[in-house]
């Protein structure tokens, strides 16, 4: 191993001088070495031409099998780096839905605490646990009933029901229910890219017809495009509940039986332990949680409209 730490040196600087200061030892023992390694492989290796070593062409296939080998070694037998956040300029990858008040928190924590990080906001697709365990993405919020394969660490939200939202002098609130719920357009955001545990599918489930009047890619748009519309959306509350506060929107129940969601919050397994990756998934997820307890005090302060008659859970006749 010996042997080929000093070859690297000797190849990245073409110096015997320059590569025993790198290696930490003497002129002479670089050359030693270099004469030990060219009788095991058969080959000089290096020559000294104008006062600078030159690689033979052997020289030059054989770095390019050792590096790699060297990288990983060190990777193995080097401790982690300590992560200093208040220091640090590093760049992390979130993939997560835009909701904007957990967007909002994670910002003034980072702010906070990371003043010289930046974060790269994506969205998510049905790609993005693959990125996670590739390494591109650090970490990700995917969507409800996304499974935890392997190659991922994660956790996952306390549960949460959907809620209806809808403007406050809405016509559908004088009798609001199934009816009333079917008979109006709808407002549509996507997350994942795939169809797990969504209001669609519980309306498919049972049998219905629900017109899509809007299809939005990101959460920010909703509130103020429910207020000036008939537009209805039925979405988890940390998604919009906020922003529907500040446009005077209605809390209503949904007329149709959708099972509670959690949120899957994703890492790279192999990463779980990296300084890095601990403090920013501890700052996600407490961030999560501080937004889950703010839109919980939201709901509980606002009047929730219950339907009419909530249609029974099982009945799929399409009434």
């Amino acid at each position: 191993m010996n042997l080929l730490v000093t070859f690297e040196a000797l190849m990245d600087l073409g110096s015997v001088t320059l590569a025993a200061e790198r290696v930490g030892r003497t002129p002479s023992a670089v050359s030693h070495a270099l004469a030990r390694l060219r009788e095991q492989v058969g080959d000089p290796l290096m020559v000294k031409v104008g006062g600078r070593m030159q690689p033979s062409p052997f020289a030059l296939s054989l770095i390019e099998d050792i590096r790699p080998l060297l990288r990983g070694i060190e990777k193995v037998i080097t401790p982690p780096a300590a992560f200093d956040p208040a220091t640090s300029t590093r760049t992390f990858r979130l993939a997560m839905p835009a909701f904007p008040t957990l967007v909002a928190r994670i910002m003034e924590r980072v702010a906070q605490d990371a003043p010289g990080v930046e974060l790269e906001w994506l969205g998510v697709g049905p790609l993005t646990t693959n990125e996670v365990r590739q390494e591109r993405v650090d970490i990700a919020i995917v969507a409800p009933g996304t499974a935890l394969v392997d190659g991922l660490d994660g956790w996952i939200s306390p549960p949460t029901q959907r809620l209806s939202f809808a403007r406050k002098d809405h016509p559908a609130l004088e009798n609001w229910g199934m009816e009333a719920w079917l008979a109006y357009p709808h407002v549509v955001i996507g997350i994942g890219g795939a169809a797990r545990q969504t209001v669609q599918e519980a309306v498919e489930r049972d049998g219905l017809q629900r017109r899509v009047g809007a299809r939005l890619s990101e959460f920010a748009g909703v509130a103020p495009l429910l207020a000036r519309s008939d537009h209805l959306g039925t979405f988890a509350p940390i998604g919009v509940a906020e922003d529907a506060v500040t446009f005077g929107l209605v809390f209503l129940e949904p007329p149709i039986h959708m099972p509670p969601i959690r949120f899957p919050i994703v890492w790279n397994g192999r990463l779980a332990n990296d300084p890095a990756i601990m403090w920013l998934r501890k700052t996600v997820i407490e961030a999560y949680e501080h937004t889950a307890a703010k839109i919980d005090a939201i709901i509980a302060s606002v009047d929730i409209v219950r339907p009419v008659l909530r249609r029974p859970v099982g009945d799929t006749d399409g009434g």
